[in-house]
């Protein structure tokens, strides 16, 4: 028997703790831990998960906060930051000591060096804002995600179509904009993942994944080389989709297929079987539809696979819903990874927006 605990971030003032048996299948609430407004983003630090971060995703003045992680998930808020902007969707423990966050409201990033894991050096920091976006795009710049490659940080901009790319200039905390990965006009990129140094790209206004080859710098793009759309064939009138979540599990012994799992968002008119995640796989270079797994979900904004909990989570993924009142899901994977199988669910919380996985 392997316990998990799952922590679960929403558009609440606090953070809920499950407990998830792997042997009884069953989700069970623990707690919840008062933080400040809207920590709809929380994320393990890179290698101590003893750490969580979680934004704030408050407007006008969006924050950074940092926890001690205990028993059960038990947390103690240690420090708060000032995000460097409106609206905070994400936020990530960098490779570096640091944490990169962005403000979807503001268009502007930050990223906040630390004394330890714990406590920030948010007075060394630089804001970066991005530009307005051109004629044919949103009007707005909409910076939804930073995710460390390398040295680089490369930004999915939803208004802007483009992923910057970030360098450090010098000292920790001062960074900008070097680059551009140039993505499909009226796109939205949301959110990515870089397997094989390749980039998946989960556009939001599109509803479509995409991949190309990740270009070396300072090269601003490559070609598509398959572009697919993640919503489901039957699609009711009135519906009105927004794809949002990328995972690539790392291949295992019982798992050897990287498949991509994506979370399609239906804001209109609900299909009665719920929100479904898309599986992909890659073959022969192109993106291929294995299935489309109705969750009873509404507008699935967070999933999050049970790998980053260690030997033994890799078999499942968690998923809530951003509205309606199914709560918090437990998948298990199937057929290799190409299909999920509700195994837990748990009501008591009716959303939620973001998870973290940890082994009791």
């Amino acid at each position: 028997m392997v316990n998990f605990t799952i922590l679960a971030g929403g558009y609440t003032s606090f953070i809920a703790s499950y407990m998830f048996n792997s042997e009884t299948n069953t989700l069970t609430y623990l707690n919840q831990y008062i933080t400040g407004g809207n920590p709809t983003w929380i994320i393990s630090h890179p290698t101590n998960k003893s750490v969580l971060y979680a934004v704030n995703e408050n407007q006008p003045t969006g924050a950074l906060q940092s926890f001690m992680v205990g028993p059960e998930g038990a947390l103690t808020l240690v420090e708060t930051a000032y995000s460097g902007g409106s609206g905070p969707p994400y936020c990530s423990g960098l490779s570096t000591g640091q944490v990169a966050i962005v403000n979807y409201g503001s268009g502007t990033a930050r990223v906040i060096p630390t004394t330890d894991p714990l406590h920030f050096s948010a007075d060394d920091s630089t804001i970066v804002t991005f530009p307005v976006p051109t004629a044919g795009t949103q009007g707005v710049s909409e910076p939804h995600m930073v995710y460390q490659y390398g040295e680089e940080l490369l930004i999915p901009d939803k208004g802007n179509d483009k992923i910057w790319r970030l360098g450090q200039n010098g000292s920790p905390g001062d960074f900008s904009v070097h680059g551009q990965i140039a993505q499909p006009i009226g796109s939205g990129p949301r959110h990515i993942q870089i397997y094989e140094n390749q980039l998946y790209t989960i556009h939001e206004l599109a509803s479509t994944l995409t991949l190309q080859d990740f270009p070396a710098y300072p090269n601003f793009s490559t070609p598509l080389i398959s572009n697919v759309s993640t919503v489901p064939n039957y699609q009711p009138a009135g519906s009105s989709f927004a794809a949002a979540e990328i995972l690539i599990p790392l291949p295992t012994t019982e798992f050897p297929t990287p498949y991509i799992y994506t979370s399609n968002r239906n804001t209109g008119v609900q299909d009665s079987r719920g929100d479904t995640i898309a599986i992909f796989e890659k073959v022969n270079g192109q993106l291929v539809l294995r299935n489309q797994v109705y969750t009873g979900l509404n507008q699935i904004r967070g999933m999050m696979h049970g790998q980053q909990a260690g030997e033994g989570g890799d078999a499942y993924i968690v998923a809530a819903g951003f509205a309606g009142t199914a709560g918090v899901k437990v998948y298990k994977r199937t057929e290799g990874g190409a299909n999920l199988e509700e195994v837990a669910v748990n009501t008591e919380l009716p959303t939620r927006t973001s998870f973290v996985w940890l082994k009791q």
